[in-house]
């Protein structure tokens, strides 16, 4: 890595340099055959096993430094053995994935004769822009290899020592397999200015997605001239219907919030049917309550449990990332369907139910990236979906919708073959 940098001057020359090694690498990186670019991945989760104990000094580090970081952020910070073997292991799940790459979509020939082929590409150069979490240097680049993207990583300035060692891993399995290092580069700068140079690269990166607070994400959204890949927030529901199993709803109610309350699949809001509230709500809150979980309920909540607190009407769009959870009754799947539209940050959301068709009205008109029926929203992640990672949730509609793993990061070209047509 480059030593940081400290001139505005040197810093726009920088950005322009990383910009052009990127789109380079890319041109490089589009026809690479796939066990090419899985040995990459491989050799770079063996480099981060093998040097985990200088990741984790590197870490040390970063959270030495991080005194004024509130608890979901520490906690997101934090690299233990396990999240270091999980980064090695995300990276050989990604290597096992198909390659996306050069898959025909359709194919068809017309009647003139031409041959046309709809063929999967990757979008090319993707600026990755985050906070805290330093695991996404990993996964962030894994998945942009894996999808024959070049990738320019701008981390948080809390995790930059520990995002310089990671990334260094995976220039080592860049350099073993013979793949251009400039294919994921590191911003070499915690200077914020960066940020603003990425949104302005036009002419070398095709997409942007950020991951971190709402503010950092509201601001590249609105000042971005490069297409951007989003999502706002993970203001995540459970409804829990007159017709669901409690002691199954229990488990899942309580997984769904407090398994981690700092990721984005957390669940905000949880939501009780007004038929099985008395019968529901006094064992669902205190299950919350008696795991380290504020409640802030309606007077239905706050009757269940004089340790519930007055919900306010801005917690309803509030995500908390942490142990706090609004609550309230409604009236049956088109009361929850109806709140959830209102409030959501179309996310996730999650039905608990054994009525068949109310399950369905729920999935069918609940308007989010990622809709369940009898499970956690916790669930909400590339990887557990089977994708081999992903780098974060998309609340838009275009390009990606929901979790954003290789497979969405390419796009597609048509490819004409004929024998001497010409057109009338």
């Amino acid at each position: 890595m480059s030593a940081l940098l400290d001139t505005t001057d040197a810093l726009h020359d920088q950005m322009l340099s990383l910009g052009s090694k990127a789109r380079a690498a890319a041109a490089a990186l589009a026809t690479v055959p796939g066990p090419d670019k899985d040995r990459a991945l491989r050799a770079a989760a063996s480099a981060i096993r093998a040097r985990a104990s200088e990741i984790k000094a590197a870490n040390a580090e970063d959270l030495a430094n991080a005194r004024d970081l509130s608890g979901p952020m520490l906690e997101r910070l934090t690299l233990d053995d396990k999240r270091i073997e999980a980064m090695a292991k995300g990276l050989e799940d990604i290597a096992d994935f198909p390659d996306p790459i050069g898959g025909v979509l359709a194919d068809w020939t017309r009647p003139n004769g031409l041959n046309i082929q709809r063929v999967r590409v990757p979008l090319g150069v993707v600026g990755i822009i985050y906070e805290s979490r330093p695991n996404v240097t990993a996964d962030a680049g894994g998945i942009c290899l894996k999808s024959g993207n070049a990738a320019i990583l701008r981390g948080g300035s809390e995790s930059v020592r520990s995002s310089r060692a990671i990334a260094s891993c995976l220039a080592q399995g860049l350099r073993e397999a013979g793949l251009p290092e400039a294919a994921i580069q590191l911003v070499p700068t915690t200077d914020r200015a960066a940020v603003g140079h990425m949104l302005r690269m036009r002419e070398f990166i095709d997409v942007i997605i950020p991951r971190g607070g709402k503010s950092l994400i509201q601001r590249i959204a609105d000042e971005s001239r490069v297409p951007v890949i989003k999502h706002l927030d993970g203001n995540c529901h459970v409804y829990v219907d007159a017709a669901a199993d409690l002691e199954k709803a229990r488990k899942v109610v309580l997984n769904a919030k407090m398994r981690r309350t700092s990721i984005c699949g957390a669940a905000e809001t949880l939501l009780v049917d007004r038929a099985i509230a008395d019968r529901a709500l006094p064992l669902l809150v205190k299950d919350l309550l008696d795991a380290g979980c504020a409640v802030r309920g309606d007077a239905a909540a706050q009757a269940a449990d004089p340790r519930v607190t007055p919900v306010e009407a801005a917690d309803w769009d509030t995500e908390y990332l942490d142990a706090i959870i609004a609550c309230g009754v409604v009236d049956g799947v088109d009361g929850a369907i109806d709140h959830i539209n209102r409030h959501s940050s179309h996310h996730t959301e999650s039905i608990l139910t054994e009525d068949s068709a109310a399950a369905e009205r729920f999935l069918g008109r609940i308007d989010s990236g990622i809709v369940l029926w009898n499970a956690s929203t916790q669930f909400a992640d590339g990887g557990e979906f089977g994708m081999g990672a992903e780098i974060g949730i998309s609340t838009d509609k275009f390009h990606a919708r929901g979790p954003v793993g290789a497979e969405q990061l390419t796009s597609y070209k048509y490819v004409v073959r004929g024998d001497g047509q010409t057109r009338p």
